[in-house]
């Protein structure tokens, strides 16, 4: 159940990511429930649990954590560049113009090497919907024009904002997914966390297999 009273605006410390933090995951974007987008108006990308690299993590707590994804190279990354403005409304404008700032030199990360965003996700089993197996669910927090299925996605998390709860409705599930949203832009934009995101691991995909065209 959602508990009362306000919510942080800022997780972590200012100075960086505490243990075990950063954590880093990878795995390839496949289709997940349809219904971020559909019902939620969220859209996330989801990668196989079974498949991924949780730095000698094996049992992350079920939650909602935070960081930055670096997607292969594929259409979708070559029509939004990293660093490049985006149409996002999802974020409340003020956290947009800062997390923006943060990230200005991004663009000197080319489209044949991928591309790196701010991204909010979520590990669990989603009691709302009662899943029946546990998920990785991400939003990346920008636009894009098209889907990037198949392409392999390098997680770098940063911090965890909550763990997972349950909903009396759809209402305050979207309500609480935005102000995650927003608590992750602005945990993003503090200097130790935005350096992070030119962490070459987020844009290392040899080996990891085909990327997406």
């Amino acid at each position: 159940m959602r508990p009362d009273g306000p919510r942080p605006a800022i997780v972590g410390n200012d100075a960086g990511p505490e243990p075990p933090f950063p954590l880093k995951l990878d795995g390839k974007v496949i289709k997940g429930f349809g219904r971020g987008s559909k019902e939620l108006g969220i859209p996330t990308a989801n990668i196989p649990l079974s498949g991924l690299s949780v730095g000698g993590h094996e049992d992350l707590e079920s939650g909602v954590y935070y960081g930055w994804a670096g997607l292969s190279p594929s259409q979708a990354v070559r029509q939004h560049l990293s660093g490049k403005k985006s149409d996002y409304k999802l974020m409340s404008p003020d956290v947009y113009s800062a997390l923006g700032s943060s990230q200005s030199d991004l663009s000197a990360i080319s489209a044949d090497q991928g591309a790196v965003f701010p991204m909010v996700m979520s590990i669990g089993w989603n009691p709302f919907y009662k899943n029946t197996v546990r998920s990785v669910e991400v939003h990346i927090m920008r636009d894009f024009e098209t889907d990037f299925y198949e392409s392999h996605m390098n997680l770098l998390i940063l911090g965890f904002i909550r763990p997972e709860l349950d909903y009396v409705s759809k209402e305050s599930l979207i309500e609480d997914i935005k102000t995650d949203i927003d608590v992750a832009g602005r945990s993003l934009s503090r200097p130790a966390y935005a350096n992070l995101a030119r962490d070459p691991y987020l844009v290392e995909f040899e080996g990891k297999g085909e990327l997406a065209s």
